[in-house]
């Protein structure tokens, strides 16, 4: 690694081109978001509980994550995993146009689809966990992840709006080929990148021991066992709202798919605010609270639009609220506590805790889908979102003792001995 940091990140030509892949990627994921369920409820008529299978099918793979982050870990270079990851979700995104031009596209296709792409993703992130750290310094992980959140933040802000007039022009399965070629971008932007791999790992242990190792790891850590707690019950509770909340603005709010997008992109400039001020909001107020303010504020937000019952413009103000302040919310939630994490994470586990913490904290994603699909058609969607946000509000009690909550500072921070 090096060991002269640059002034600013925007002067290392590396991070500018990994920056560049991830910025496109992430407009491309925007559109793929809202063309999937807009498919399921616009064009196969899915029922509550059938989209919320679909986004339980986005997230199933993430619970295979602890081994896949084992697997990884035993790999020196990170770089080619993340390119093959890129190329499969190109192809595999490509197949939804040709189904709907062949007139065979179905709820099926849809949920291998999610399944094998989210597989993809789980490869990919796992294996960032590692080449994030060859790629920054110490002294910039949060410049860094400040950085690559508003981009990301960006993309929730413009994604959504082109991703909802691509639809409306070409139908929801065209406008995935868009996101397709993204992927191609940063494939092709990732193999121009020149990063030392980090040192090969020497013990023949089975991939099952290194799961476990790194479970362990995870669950013994003084800080990543809270922070798993709280984000685990954040996840669940949001992804019960997540599952339906394209069906409500649209069946509900009687919202199209140009205003929800325009809703969601404008909604989401909170995130952008957030990411660029969670940084200094950090430095003022501590890392620890600022983290528990946004594990409070981000899940309670859809309270916002779950409670929206009028005129159809009064009702898209309302979804772009409830965005603007979970989008800024769940910005003060993961810049410092991305940058706390990579502070306090040993080197050679690196792959294999972001395999096992994904495998609980996505894990869980799956069943808040399936659990507010049911709910939705048992009590009604509406309902379903308030209980979404009133749960939400149990993931702070995790933060409450533990050291995360006390921290001030990333520096000076280290992994235990």
């Amino acid at each position: 690694m090096r060991t002269l940091p640059t002034t600013s990140l925007w002067r290392d030509q590396r991070f500018r081109t990994f920056w560049s892949a991830q910025g496109v990627s992430e407009f491309g994921d925007r559109i793929t978001e809202l063309a999937l369920p807009l498919i399921a409820v616009t064009m196969l008529d899915a029922s509550p509980s059938q989209v919320g299978f679909l986004t339980a099918a986005v997230w199933l793979p993430n619970l295979a994550s602890l081994f896949i982050g084992a697997w990884v870990d035993h790999r020196r270079d990170k770089r080619p995993l993340m390119i093959a990851a890129d190329l499969t979700r190109t192809v595999l995104l490509l197949t939804l146009p040709i189904a709907y031009w062949l007139g065979v596209l179905a709820l099926g296709h849809l949920y291998v689809i999610a399944i094998l792409a989210g597989t993809a993703h789980v490869v990919f992130g796992t294996a960032y966990a590692s080449f994030f750290v060859r790629l920054v310094d110490r002294d910039q992980y949060l410049e860094a992840n400040s950085k690559l959140s508003a981009t990301r933040s960006v993309s929730f802000m413009g994604g959504p709006a082109l991703g909802g007039l691509l639809v409306q022009w070409l139908t929801a399965p065209v406008a995935l080929v868009l996101d397709a070629l993204t992927f191609v971008f940063s494939a092709v932007q990732l193999s121009r990148l020149k990063v030392e791999p980090g040192a090969a790992e020497k013990s023949g242990e089975p991939l099952l021991h290194r799961a476990a190792v790194g479970m362990r790891y995870v669950l013994k850590h003084p800080y990543l066992s809270r922070s798993l707690g709280c984000a685990t019950t954040v996840n669940f509770f949001n992804l019960m709202s997540m599952a339906l909340l394209v069906l409500f603005a649209s069946r509900h709010l009687g919202l199209s798919a140009g205003v929800i997008g325009v809703a969601f992109g404008v909604g989401a400039s909170g995130g952008l605010l957030g990411a660029v001020i969670a940084s200094p909001l950090s430095r003022r107020f501590g890392a620890g609270p600022v983290i528990a303010a946004g594990a409070i504020v981000f899940p309670s937000s859809i309270a916002i639009v779950a409670l929206a019952d009028g005129p159809t413009w009064l009702n898209a103000v309302a979804l772009a609220v409830a965005e603007f302040v979970g989008a800024f919310a769940v910005m003060c939630f993961d810049v410092p506590l991305n940058s706390l994490q990579a502070a306090v994470i040993h080197d050679h586990m690196r792959s294999r805790v972001a395999g096992a913490f994904s495998s609980i904290n996505y894990g869980i994603r799956p069943l808040g889908a399936v659990v507010g699909g049911f709910l939705g058609t048992w009590i009604g969607v509406r309902e379903t979102l308030l209980v979404s946000a009133a749960g939400g509000l149990l993931a702070v009690l995790w933060l409450v003792g533990s050291p995360i909550i006390r921290t001030r500072e990333l520096t000076g921070l280290e992994p235990p001995v």
